[in-house]
Formats: C-alpha cells, sequence, structure tokens
C-alpha cells in the first residue's frame, strides 16, 4: 500500500512526464519504447547529441524519427541522412505518411522534392556539397540524423561521413545510428570531441529472438541445444553448445562424401520439415541400418524444395541470400518451371494489380527487354530476384509487395541488407563463402549478422530463424563461433581529396583546415594505436638485449660475422635479380616482335598452353606489349610480361578472319579448332623453360665475400650456428622495431601530412597559389566525383569543349564507370571522331596525372574505365533499349545506375563551367552542353521515377 506522500510524487511524475515531447510521440507507436529508445530520445530532448549502437531490426531509427519529431515541434529543420538512395526514398515514403507531403521533402541527386521543406531526407554526400557550399538551406537546421553511420568505415564513400560530422554547425543535435559494433565506445568518444556532449546508448538486444538453423539430410538442426537465444546475444558462444547430432551429422557426411549431389538437384525428396522454439526438427532422411546418418549424394536441396519446407514449417516469407546476380535470376527459373504457388487467387489479382500499375508508363518493347512477364509471373507465384542488375522499378515492385506480405520468398544479393527495411520471419544462407571482387572469401562475423538479421518481423513473428545450408566441409562449431561473435569494430577509411582540400582550404585556409582533418575519426584511431605500438617498442627493446648478448662469441665479434653472411646473400639475390631483368628485356623484345596471326606458347601462369595472337598490344606505356590472344581453352585474354620469364618465338601463322567477334563463344570455338589444327599439337602444353646458367659462380665479389668469411675468427667457433640462429632472431627484431617506428612516426599527424602532400598536387597545377583558391580551385570545389582531378583537368585543358551531348555524356562516362569482372573481352568499342578524340586524351592525361601524384606521394585518381562509352554514346544519340543493352552486355539495372551516375557528373560539371562561365565563353559551352546531355540520357526506362 503506497503512502500519500508516495501517490503524489508519482503523479508529479506523470505529469511531468506527460507535458514532454515524448510522451506524445511514444503514443505515435502501437507498441512500447524499449528502454534504449526511450533513453536515446530523452537525451535528445535534453539537448544531448546521441549515438545508438542496435542490431538490426531493433528499431534505432526511433530515435531518429524523434528528431524529425523534436525539430517540428520546435519550429527547426532535421535533415534525415542515409547512405543509398534507396533507403532514402523509402525514409521519405515513411515520413510522408506521418506528416504529410508539405512537410517532408526528399534530396538524392536522382530526385529534389519539396527541397526547401521543414524535414528533408537525403544522401549524405546532398548534405556534404551544402556544407561546403554554404548553402541557404543549412538555416534553421536543429537535427541531423546519420543513419547506418557505421558506412564510414566504407573505403570509397567512408569519407563522406566524417566530413559532415566535422562541419556541421556547433548548434545541430547529431544522431548518429549503427549497426551493433564492437568499438561504439570508441566511435562515440571521437564524437564527444569534435561535437561536444554525447550520449552512447548501446544495446545487443533483439527485440525477436534469433534462433540458429542448419539445413542438412533434409532435417532442420537447432544449431544450438539447451540455450535460449537471448542469453546467447548476452554472452556469446560461453553459454551455446553446439548441437551434437548436428556435429555427428557433419562427421559422417564429410567421412562418407555425403551431400556430393548435384547443386539445385531434383525434387524427388519427400523429407518434412519442421523447426520452432527448442526442436531439433521432425522427419528423418536417415539409412535404415544408421541412426541420423544422411543418404548418399543427398547433397543441397533445390531452391524450391527449400521454399516448400520452409513453408511447411511456417517459416515463410524468407529471404535467400545467394551471392550472385545470376544465382538469384536462376531461383526464379526454377519455380516457373514447377507449379508451385505460394499465394491464393485473391493475393494473386492483387500482385497483377500493383505490378500492372507501376508499369504503366514502361512502354510495351521495352518490358519484354527488361523480362517483365517471367518477373511479373513469379511475383504472381509469390518469389521474385533482387539484386542491382534489376531495373530500379523492379527492385521497388518487389520490396512494396514484400513489405504488404504478397512475396513469400526472395532470393538476394547482399546489398539488400545494406540499409532497407525489408525483413522476413525466415533468413537463408546458401553458402558462407561470397566473391569480394578478387577472390572467394568466407563471409565476416558482422556480414552474418547484417544478413542474418532481417529475420525476425517486430509486432509480426515470435521469434525469427536464421538458415544455413549444410554443405560438404561445414564445421558446425567454426559457424557457431561465427554466429555468436560479437567482436567486428568500425574503422574509418577517412583520407583527404582534392575537392575536400580545395574547399576547406577556401572556407578556412590551410591551417585551420589541417587542425580539422586533425580531429577526424581516422586520427582519432592512429593516436590511440601509438600508444599501443610505443608500448611494444619498450617490449622489442628489451628482447634485443637479451638476443645481444646470447649471439656474443668469444672468438670474435659476431656482428661483423653476421655481415658478411648477409652481404653474401645478398649479393647473390641482386645477381640473381639481375638475370631475371635481362631475361625479361629480351622477353619485352620478343613481345614487341610480334604479329596478329602469330601462334605462340604461352609459358607459364593460369594461360599456359597454346594461343594465338589477335593483337600485338604494343601502345600499352610503362608497362610494356601486353599481347591479345584466344587461347587454346577459347579464352580471349591480354598478356603481360609476367606470363612470358622468358622470351617466347611465333611457332607457326594462321589468319585472322576480319570479321572475328571475340564476344561470340562460337565464333573463339572455331577459331580456337583452327588453332589447334595449324599448330598441329593436341594437348596445348608449354613447352618447357630452358635451363638458366648461374651468374654467382663467376661473380668476383661473391669470391671475396665467401674468402672473407672463411677467415673470420668466429668461423671456427664450435657454437657458430647457435649463436647464428640468435643473430638472426636479433636481425628480423631489429627490422621489426625499425618498422614499428615508422609505423609511429607514421601514424603521428598523418592526415594531415597527406593533406599536405595533396595541396602540393594542386599547387603544381595551379588550383591553388598559397592559402589563395584560384579560379580554377573554384570549379574543382563543385566536382565530387571520385576522379575529381581528372574531370577538373579535362575542363581546364578543353578536351570537350567541341563535343556534342551524346559525346560529352560518352566522355564523360570514362570518370564514372567501373566494369565488374576483370575479365578481358580486347578493346571497348568507342564511338567515331572528336568522342574517340576526347576519351583517349582523357587518358593520356589520367596518366600524367598519375605521375604526378607518384612524385608527391599520393594515389587517389583510379585508371578510367572506357567500357560505357559506347552504350552511353548510343543511349543519347536515341538508340533503342533493346540495341544498347545487347551490344553493352549490361543489365538492365547496371545500366540504368550507370547512366544516372553520369548524369550525376554531367550536373557536376555544368555546376563548375558555371562558376567560370561568366567571363569564359567555352565553361558557357560546357555548361550548356552538359544540361544537353542530360536531357538526352534521361529518358526511358532511366527517367521512370524512384519514388513511388
Amino acid at each position: 500500500m503506497t503512502s500519500p506522500a508516495e501517490r503524489f510524487a508519482a503523479d508529479r511524475r506523470r505529469q511531468a512526464e506527460e507535458r514532454t515531447e515524448l510522451y506524445g510521440f511514444a503514443l505515435l507507436y502501437s507498441f512500447e519504447l524499449d528502454d534504449f529508445q526511450r533513453e536515446g530520445c530523452v537525451a535528445l530532448e535534453e539537448g544531448h547529441g546521441v549515438l545508438v549502437a542496435a542490431p538490426t531490426g531493433a528499431g534505432k531509427t526511433v530515435v531518429g524519427e524523434f528528431a524529425v519529431h523534436l525539430a517540428l515541434a520546435r519550429g527547426r529543420k532535421c535533415f534525415y541522412t542515409t547512405p543509398i538512395k534507396a533507403l532514402s526514398n523509402q525514409k521519405y515514403g515513411d515520413l510522408v505518411k506521418r506528416y504529410g507531403p508539405d512537410r517532408v521533402g526528399l534530396l538524392t541527386g536522382d530526385n529534389s522534392i519539396n527541397g526547401d521543406a521543414p524535414v528533408v531526407v537525403m544522401t549524405t554526400e546532398v548534405l556534404r556539397n551544402m556544407l561546403y557550399a554554404g548553402s541557404s538551406a543549412l538555416d534553421g537546421l536543429g537535427y541531423v540524423v546519420m543513419d547506418e553511420v557505421h558506412y564510414l568505415a566504407d573505403r570509397f564513400r567512408g569519407a563522406v561521413w566524417e566530413e559532415v560530422i566535422i562541419h556541421l554547425p556547433e548548434s545541430v543535435q547529431l544522431v548518429s545510428l549503427s549497426a551493433t559494433v564492437s568499438n561504439a565506445e570508441e566511435f562515440g568518444e571521437w564524437l564527444e570531441t569534435v561535437r561536444g556532449e554525447t550520449k552512447i546508448i548501446v544495446s545487443e538486444h533483439r527485440p525477436v529472438p534469433l534462433w540458429q538453423h542448419v539445413l542438412a539430410g533434409g532435417k532442420l538442426y537447432d544449431l544450438y541445444s539447451g540455450a535460449d537465444p537471448q542469453e546467447i546475444e548476452e554472452h556469446g558462444s560461453d553459454v551455446a553448445h553446439v548441437n551434437p547430432e548436428l556435429v555427428r551429422f557433419a562427421r559422417d557426411g564429410d567421412r562418407f562424401g555425403y551431400g556430393a549431389g548435384p547443386r539445385g538437384g531434383g525434387r524427388g525428396n519427400n523429407s518434412t520439415l519442421s523447426g520452432g522454439r527448442g526442436n531439433n526438427s521432425t522427419g528423418n532422411n536417415s539409412t535404415p541400418g544408421g541412426r541420423g546418418r544422411p543418404r548418399r549424394g543427398s547433397g543441397p536441396p533445390s531452391r524450391v524444395d527449400v521454399v516448400e519446407r520452409l513453408d511447411s514449417a511456417g517459416l515463410l516469407p524468407a529471404i535467400t541470400f545467394i551471392f550472385s546476380r545470376a544465382g538469384c535470376d536462376a531461383a526464379v527459373q526454377q519455380f516457373l518451371r514447377t507449379g508451385v504457388r505460394l499465394l491464393t487467387d485473391e493475393q494473386r489479382a492483387k500482385v497483377r494489380a500493383h505490378v500492372s500499375a507501376r508499369c504503366a508508363e514502361i512502354p510495351p518493347e521495352d518490358l519484354n527487354v527488361l523480362g517483365y512477364h517471367d518477373f511479373a509471373d513469379g511475383l504472381e507465384r509469390g518469389v521474385a530476384a533482387h539484386h542491382a542488375g534489376m531495373l530500379p522499378t523492379f527492385k521497388e515492385i518487389v520490396e512494396e509487395l514484400f513489405a504488404a506480405g504478397l512475396v513469400k520468398a526472395v532470393f538476394a544479393t547482399e546489398t539488400l541488407a545494406l540499409g532497407i527495411n525489408m525483413p522476413a520471419r525466415s533468413v537463408v544462407l546458401e553458402a558462407l563463402v561470397k566473391w569480394n571482387g578478387e577472390f572467394h572469401a568466407d563471409i565476416t562475423a558482422g556480414e552474418y549478422t547484417q544478413l542474418t538479421g532481417r529475420a525476425g518481423r517486430r509486432g509480426i513473428d515470435v521469434e525469427g530463424h536464421a538458415v544455413v545450408l549444410w554443405r560438404p566441409g561445414l564445421d558446425p562449431r567454426a559457424l557457431a563461433g561465427l554466429a555468436s561473435t560479437r567482436t567486428y569494430p568500425l574503422r574509418s577509411s577517412f583520407k583527404p581529396s582534392y575537392n575536400m582540400a580545395v574547399n576547406l582550404v577556401g572556407q578556412v585556409g590551410k591551417v585551420r583546415a589541417r587542425a580539422l582533418l586533425e580531429s577526424s575519426f581516422a586520427q582519432f584511431q592512429a593516436d590511440k594505436a601509438v600508444v599501443g605500438l610505443t608500448r611494444q617498442l619498450r617490449r622489442n627493446q628489451e628482447a634485443l638485449d637479451g638476443y645481444r648478448e646470447a649471439m656474443a662469441c668469444h672468438l670474435g665479434d659476431f656482428d661483423e660475422y653476421m655481415g658478411l653472411r648477409r652481404a653474401l646473400a645478398e649479393r647473390e639475390t641482386e645477381l640473381s635479380r639481375l638475370g631475371a631483368s635481362q631475361r625479361r628485356a629480351a622477353a619485352a623484345s620478343a613481345l614487341e616482335a610480334l604479329k596478329s596471326g602469330d601462334i605462340i606458347t604461352v609459358p607459364t601462369g593460369r594461360r599456359a598452353g597454346l594461343a594465338v595472337v589477335l593483337d600485338p598490344g604494343l601502345d600499352t606505356g610503362r608497362e610494356g606489349p601486353r599481347p591479345e590472344v584466344l587461347t587454346i581453352e577459347r579464352q580471349v585474354v591480354r598478356l603481360s610480361l609476367l606470363d612470358f620469364p622468358y622470351p617466347v618465338e611465333p611457332i607457326a601463322w594462321m589468319r585472322i578472319p576480319k570479321n572475328f567477334n571475340r564476344k561470340s563463344p562460337q565464333a573463339r570455338k572455331d577459331l580456337a579448332a583452327t588453332l589447334r589444327n595449324k599448330a598441329g599439337v593436341g594437348d596445348g602444353k608449354p613447352a618447357r623453360a630452358p635451363r638458366q646458367r648461374s651468374d654467382a659462380a663467376d661473380d668476383e665479389q661473391i669470391a671475396g665475400l665467401r674468402k672473407a668469411l672463411r677467415a673470420h675468427p668466429c668461423h671456427g667457433c664450435a657454437d657458430r650456428e647457435n649463436h647464428a640462429r640468435w643473430a638472426e632472431r636479433h636481425h628480423r627484431l631489429e627490422r621489426e622495431t625499425e618498422g614499428l617506428e615508422k609505423r609511429v612516426q607514421g601514424r603521428t599527424h598523418s592526415i594531415a601530412r597527406t593533406f599536405d602532400r595533396v595541396c602540393s598536387v594542386l599547387t603544381v597545377l595551379g588550383y591553388l597559389d598559397g592559402e589563395r583558391v584560384t579560379n580554377e580551385g573554384r570549379r574543382l570545389a563543385r566536382i565530387y566525383s571520385e576522379l575529381d582531378l581528372v574531370a577538373a583537368e579535362c575542363l581546364r585543358e578543353g578536351l570537350w569543349d567541341e563535343l556534342t551531348p551524346a559525346e560529352l555524356a560518352s566522355a564523360v562516362s570514362l570518370l564514372v564507370y567501373e566494369a565488374r569482372s576483370s575479365e578481358d573481352f580486347g578493346p571497348p568499342r568507342l564511338p567515331k571522331g572528336k568522342a574517340r578524340e576526347a576519351i583517349e586524351r582523357t587518358i593520356r592525361l589520367w596518366f600524367t596525372i598519375h605521375d604526378l601524384e607518384g612524385d608527391h606521394s599520393v594515389d587517389f585518381q583510379r585508371e578510367p574505365d572506357a567500357g560505357f562509352a559506347w552504350a552511353a554514346y548510343q543511349w543519347a544519340t536515341g538508340h533503342r533499349l533493346d540495341t544498347v543493352l545487347e551490344e553493352a552486355g549490361l543489365p538492365a539495372g547496371d545500366f540504368v545506375r550507370w547512366c544516372k551516375q553520369v548524369i550525376d557528373l554531367l550536373g557536376q560539371l555544368a555546376n563548375a563551367a558555371a562558376a567560370l562561365a561568366p567571363e569564359n565563353a567555352a565553361s558557357a559551352r560546357i555548361r550548356d552542353t552538359a544540361h544537353a546531355a542530360v536531357d538526352l540520357l534521361r529518358r526511358g526506362v532511366v527517367a521512370y521515377s524512384s519514388v513511388g
């Protein structure tokens, strides 16, 4: 029984709470706010910045939405920033539903809607550009939400987040929303140094518990036995015991070769699947004589089987991550070849109506090119793919229907996990390995958590389910460690750029700019690392003293003796290197003598064997000749000197047809057959390398060193080799210590030193003059491309002055496009005339800049890629979509994305040219041409609105 005083105090607290903005805001939600959400909102209302780190799906965006609520309640502005346009579009739609279109705007580069509204959703780059331009839109800004702030670790775009955080006015309250990272406190500590008092709120709790499973042999095994998901979240693997039945299955499967059946096999397996809380599974896929032993050759089930089993267990909707665009599309095709339907007749009608309405503006001829009918058929069955190669409109339709519960199975690449709100009841991982652009690598604990975090819809599902498909070699214990790991830190990728340098110098001067850059998270982390390095240096010095004592010899100076041994080894290495250099020169000369049609034997490397030269590849600059060849395996590749450790001689010659099409499999097959016949060699195996004579035997310096070594007193020591082992340890540790000292020196003021080098390049090129930004520098300040300096130099050199709008679009594409694959099908097709000339001059200009960067120890400008030049030119000159896509060999989604990036850069160039347009006729002409090029590109599929 409470006393009157206690009831009075409780009433006062309730009345005080009802007077807060948080009280009314919380009533907008159908669920009670979690403690971490309430804590973040209270800190915001009290005037603090906040950092909220919580798992995917935990609801951290509620804190960001409260910043929007506060801004409107207090007559201030709020900018809600996101890393990707898709997430911006989604958040814009959410806020419009709550506050109406008059009070919410959108700025993404693709779209500009109501930009003067009190609440504007935008990509982080848009806000960065506003800050550098001193935009009037910043007036009255009270709150900035940085959703997915952990993107600052992205090596390509991460610097933008730090630029915004550093440059925002002090009066702005910053709301940083991050996925769970292990060093949230460190990041929060940095935020406090640059933004003032910041409340750090970390939550490991998932509002919807996540159960981990492995689908193996027709059964859904729990990964852990006897451990609740909440306990594992709080305590990690300490409380988790791997399911012994699953361990036994994996052991037997690897021992007897089970699971070796064909990928995506038949649908003849009738075993059932069930999965619920604490249930290891029902159903049986055992051999009669072996308890729990899987059938030989059972293999991974087909994607249709997996979805049907999840459906029977009540685990749909599900997202299956495949890590391959082709795999995602193939999964949908598997469904189209079956009679499986996951929707009722009423649901199919709703899907059909929605898809028809959303695609009504797309011409029928384009729909055929885009694979619309298979896309729509799949959706009516309740399945869809989702990846960057799809038309943006198609991806949005999938997202909308999935959110409405009208798509039950989505097959997606990992890009779906990055940002957009698309949770499911279950997440399936087909593999734990993915292609990282260079090689296949295991997914990290952070990636696993990000992907599986989609499982479990708050307010809908009691629990979520993560399912890994078993494959031979899968170690359940390793998977358990991956699933329970909570140690993935946030690492800064910040570095100064040319655009950043001219903007900073123009605004605050070099001295203040250096100080601002020193306050970056990158420098903050580097400075903290110096403390640990210094501690290691002290330990190394103590160890060196011990090694020096152990290597001491009573016969003489053992350090001197080891110096002779090392000098001898270095001389032998030097002679070997000189011999290799001479062989390389001879190999280069031999390659320069090759001509089209020569049949050669490639001696080493992955392309070893017979090949015919298609193009000698002589004009490749300092890399030396790079002949393009067709191998006996029908592959068209470019070789380099690395493939020729010794000179190569033609063994025969054959004619190359003038109309030979490198991209045609049939043409490559026919030419390879002719190659085999002409060469008269059946297997195409490489020739043996000739034996090389050693240069060491006749070298006077080596003879002298060996004589001195034998004459040294320590050479006769009985413990000589024991001393030598300690001396080698001393030498290795000494070099390691020198490296540590350099690292300490390199980390101290490292960002500022890089800034100084960048400024040196800009000074040489005339963009900076001491503390002054020149007219050319003002133009560079408006170009935010990755190749900002190349673009500015092209403008200054007049490379694009005489181009038509279509030609300009083609030339500009070099500065944004990057091929996804390293497969080399020969030189890209280019437009003729002035466009080709501008493209070739741009590439030569890049080499000049690259050399200058090398002189100043910077390397920011990647090599331009002309792989999209022909597609951009064709589209800008009005060609049909089917023609452009067929000749470019690009999926529709990639084509649209690259077109939009070209459009974005053209807009930047127009703005940059406008900076000098009043007094410069060429700049005015470029500005007008760039605007015209944008109009030519923004048509058809490229022009379709990305905001539904």
